[in-house]
Order: C-alpha cells, then sequence, then structure tokens
C-alpha cells in the first residue's frame, strides 16, 4: 500500500515537473508575442530590464504549478 502511494506521488511529481516546464515555455512565448519588442534579441544584448520580466515570468508560473502539484499529492 505504501508503495503504491510513492510510486503514484513519483508519477504526479514527473508530470509537474513537464507541466510546469511547458507552462513556462508558453508564458515566456506568450509575453513575446504581447510586447512591441523581441524578447530573445534584448536579452541578447544583456537588457537587464527584461532579464527581470521573464525571471519574474519563471519563478511566478514555478511557484504557481508547484503550489498545485505539492498540494495534489497525498
Amino acid at each position: 500500500m505504501q508503495l503504491t502511494a510513492m510510486i503514484v506521488n513519483l508519477i504526479y511529481s514527473i508530470i509537474g515537473g513537464v507541466l510546469t516546464l511547458l507552462f513556462m515555455y508558453f508564458g515566456y512565448k506568450w509575453f513575446d508575442k504581447f510586447t512591441k519588442f523581441d524578447t530573445s534579441n534584448e536579452l541578447a544584448k544583456d537588457n537587464r530590464a527584461v532579464g527581470m520580466v521573464v525571471m519574474g515570468i519563471f519563478i511566478g508560473i514555478g511557484v504557481a504549478v508547484g503550489l498545485v502539484i505539492g498540494l495534489g499529492l497525498n
């Protein structure tokens, strides 16, 4: 019984990690689509303000999805 719960939690964690990466990717693409500048070019030019916004997007999505996954376990 306990081994089954551990395997289920592991599967939930793996699926949650993949979903988190997908949400981060699509969040970045969404941000890039709705801004007037090219995010990749601005990051290549060492624009720290754009880097901070992208960092905020990644951290926000990661925390939100991480909480959903964490609350879904057990």
